[in-house]
């Protein structure tokens, strides 16, 4: 626990000093915002800046937080020291500074953005790249999200209509008509979770390995996990610590603010928010299966079923492992139910459940802005918006039914995606130095984590066995090897400028 506690006082400092530091290095001013200077009532308008700050804040949370930190936890303590850091030097940075300049640039998205600072090939591979991005995760958080709430009342099928509908209509009408009055209160469900299971955490208080107990790969002698730390690490922890996903939907809110000085706690706190709940969810993880937490909340029946194998782990009776038997909704639903009773445990999973569903709706009406930017269209009626959306719902369309047809695809596809979102922070991240280049400001705030965040993408490509499963050495050289040769690159470009 005091790992636990640490850590959450690190994210607060961070937040105070750090944030300070990247708001003096972009330097926001008094220059009129692209709400007030290109106001439509539509995507353009003016919102209160708490309201921006819980959008913002369920926008980019989503599950990832949630079940990532999870997973993640699966490694070991080590996992604290990637959320507070990497939320800090990494996530917080990449989602302020990324989300500033959308707002100097009339809060245009991250392709368009790389298209100025990187070139318009990279911009149109970022087009694509983002609008598959933005339809997997919009079609993917339907069908999860119905599965939980159908465990609490109604048919699968009927939440599944429910939410796409949801999702068709956040897409199309303004931004202040649906979102802005939703998503508040979404948020506060999803708070109220975080706080109520802090609560439970504190007064438990749990015997927890540390992160000076050793920050090796505990997962593999005790849970069975077969991937390496390193890169693994990096990419299951993403939104809680840093997800190239947060720079598509920033833009959203970029258009909604009446003054760049409200960036740092938007952008900068958002994220800061989003790493303390990856550190509860990180915690509870840690006391499910490094404290036997799950012999303690789990029926006696079920804590029956498992024994000791021959290699010194825990199966079930159908040979699961502790991590397959209990994936990260499993522990999520078991959790909540066992801590905070039935309405606790009802109010709970709708935050879990809000977060995705949020999200996803997000993520399509960031596919119709693409769109509409790609196309130079404007979207002043409501029927154009429609039209221009008719792709993008056929694609979700496609992907649900295949979703449903194939409930265990989700797994696999979901590994491709998160792998996604840490490439697009890599390539955010080199877009915001070069930026900070261009400007003559303290590049290295953005470079260092860029660097970083190159190698892991990289090499995950190479060593995940979802991926080019090529042996782990080979792929830790080849990584280098590409990450020094970009570096190389970024350093002869900038001495040639003058």
């Amino acid at each position: 626990m005091v790992s636990f506690l640490m850590s959450v006082v690190a994210l607060i400092v961070g937040y105070m000093i750090y944030g300070r530091i990247a708001e003096r290095v972009f330097g926001p001013d008094d220059r009129e915002t692209p709400a007030i200077r290109k106001a439509d009532k539509i995507d353009y308008i003016v919102l209160p800046s708490w309201r921006i700050f819980m959008i913002q804040f369920l926008n980019i949370a989503g599950t990832g937080p949630i079940f990532g930190a999870i997973m993640g936890m699966w490694f070991g303590p080590s996992a604290y020291l990637w959320i507070v850091f990497g939320c800090i030097f990494g996530g917080a940075v990449h989602d302020y500074i990324s989300g500033m300049l959308s707002l100097r640039h009339d809060g245009c998205g991250l392709a368009e953005l790389t298209g100025l600072y990187l070139g318009s090939f990279a911009r149109k591979a970022l087009i694509v790249f983002t609008m598959m991005m933005m339809m997997l995760v919009g079609a993917f958080f339907v069908y999860c999200p119905a599965i939980i709430l159908s465990g609490i009342w109604g048919e699968k099928m009927m939440w599944v209509v429910i939410i796409f509908l949801y999702y068709i209509a956040t897409t199309i009408m303004p931004i202040d008509k649906v979102i802005g009055k939703i998503y508040p209160i979404f948020a506060l469900s999803m708070l109220f979770m975080v706080i109520a299971m802090g609560i439970m955490l504190l007064i438990k208080q749990p015997v927890l390995p540390e992160v000076w107990d050793g920050l090796g790969n505990w997962g593999t002698e005790r849970l069975g996990l077969k991937q390496s730390l390193f890169p693994a690490l990096f990419v299951t922890i993403a939104c809680g610590a840093v997800s190239g996903f947060h720079a598509t939907q920033s833009p959203m809110m970029a258009r909604c603010m009446k003054s760049e000085r409200q960036g740092r706690p938007i952008f900068y706190g958002a994220m800061i928010t989003e790493g303390l709940v990856a550190l509860v969810w990180a915690t509870i993880s840690s006391y499910f299966f490094f404290a036997d937490g799950w012999r303690d909340i789990c029926s006696p029946e079920i804590v029956s079923q498992f024994t000791q194998g021959v290699d010194g782990l825990m199966h079930a009776a159908d040979g699961r492992t502790l991590i397959q038997y209990f994936d990260a909704p499993t522990v999520v639903t078991t959790i909540c139910a066992s801590w905070l009773g039935i309405a606790g445990s009802i109010l709970a999973l709708l935050g879990v459940v809000a977060a995705p569903i949020t999200t996803g709706g997000s993520s399509f009406r960031t596919a119709r802005l693409i769109i509409s930017e790609a196309l130079g269209l404007h979207q002043a009626s409501a029927r154009t918006r429609f039209l221009l959306s008719l792709p993008v719902f056929a694609v979700g369309i496609a992907l649900l039914a295949w979703q449903i047809g194939n409930p265990s695809g989700f797994g696999t596809v979901w590994q491709y995606v998160a792998w996604g979102t840490q490439a697009m922070a890599a390539v955010t991240l080199w877009v915001c130095t070069v930026y900070l280049v261009r400007e003559h400001k303290f590049y290295w705030l953005t470079l260092l984590p860029g660097i970083f965040m190159t190698m892991v993408v990289v090499d995950f490509l190479l060593i995940s066995p979802t991926t080019f499963h090529l042996p782990e050495l080979f792929s830790h050289i080849t990584a280098g090897v590409v990450t020094l040769s970009t570096v190389i690159a970024f350093i002869v470009w900038k001495m040639k400028r003058p």
